[in-house]
């Protein structure tokens, strides 16, 4: 197993030199745990990209301490970028902008841009800060699974690696990922819904384009079948869960909001009915709900819209979109 360690200044420091040698380290951010590697090493990040099976065209963030960091890893740091930071760094929003060559073209999916962002997180900003260099860090799971919001969920993830770090820094306080926003084209487009929406970000660089909830372009976590878990899962409202579930023929699990009727033999994973901790608690409810040995996994949709409503709507999306094969 992985092993987890007690975020102490002298663990601290040896992840650092882990980095340093070419090798990853697991860390807790306000979103979720990252994988993080030096993002100036082909080497390093090329053994992320392995480690979880990912396709190389899925591009990385680069995770910084702040805008000075930021202006190392990107070209065209404006007046816009600059209010943002100031706004919502840290925080969690990922800035897209032209890379600097510093940067290496692997983690960008040989982009000319790459997604930069300070995460809210102590044991992050205090690994980033010992290790002097922007990390590149995608979530801490294989390609395409749920991503996971405890120390123990990346354990469980690489459970064969004896020799990965996690540093644990709790529960993550967001648990979706980043917004991303594209400062880049000519008109600011958000390419991966966050709870930082539209409305917070309009009153510093004026309107944002907001793209398909299953738009793909080339940002990190917007492939169509994604954040998905083991067991067949579909996404119905509220108002079909009666009728889908008299169809089943099998147990089924599912997650919704409390409260919710599910008759036996199906079982309901409940979440609140706050937003904040709703989207906090989706990814590990919806890792409960699949280690229950069910046949199939319902995500009843969000029961309200708003930036992290829409969010966490998005990931159900992916969640879904590979398409059930079992017969409940």
């Amino acid at each position: 197993m992985p092993i987890i360690l007690e975020p102490t200044l002298e663990n601290i420091t040896r992840c650092a030199e882990r980095l340093r040698a070419g090798l990853p380290v697991a860390f807790p951010t306000e979103t979720v745990y990252g994988l993080a590697c030096d993002a100036r090493s082909e080497a390093a990040v090329a053994e992320v990209y392995r480690m979880k099976r990912r396709p190389s065209s899925n591009p990385l963030i680069a995770h910084v301490t702040d805008p000075a960091m930021a202006k190392r890893a990107v070209i065209g740091w404006d007046v816009r970028a600059q209010k943002l930071a100031d706004a919502f760094w840290p925080g969690p929003l990922a800035i897209i902008l032209s890379r600097r060559s510093d940067i290496c073209a692997l983690s960008v999916g040989g982009r000319t841009t790459v997604a930069v962002r300070s995460p809210a997180h102590p044991v992050a900003l205090a690994l980033i800060s010992a290790f002097g260099h922007p990390l590149s860090a995608p979530s801490a799971n294989r390609s395409g699974r749920v991503s996971p919001t405890t120390a123990q969920h990346v354990a469980d993830e690489f459970a064969e690696i004896a020799d990965l770090p996690i540093l644990d820094g709790g529960p993550c306080d967001v648990g979706l990922e980043s917004t991303v926003l594209d400062l880049s084209r000519a008109r600011p487009m958000i390419l991966r819904p966050g709870a930082i929406g539209a409305s917070d970000l309009e009153p510093f660089v004026g309107a944002v384009a907001t793209p398909g909830i299953m738009h793909q372009a080339g940002s990190p976590g917007t492939s169509a079948s994604h954040y998905a878990p083991s067991t067949a899962t579909e996404l119905v409202t509220e108002s079909d869960l009666a009728a889908r579930l008299a169809r089943a023929t099998a147990p089924v699990a599912v997650v919704a909001c409390a409260g919710t009727n599910v008759p036996p033999p199906h079982t309901l994973h409940a979440l609140p009915r706050h937003a904040a901790t709703y989207a906090q608690l989706l990814y590990a409810t919806m890792r409960r709900a699949d280690a229950s040995g069910a046949d199939t996994m319902l995500l009843v949709a969000p029961p309200e819209r708003g930036a992290l409503w829409d969010a966490a709507l998005d990931r159900m999306r992916r969640a879904a979109a590979r398409r059930p094969t079992t017969g409940a």
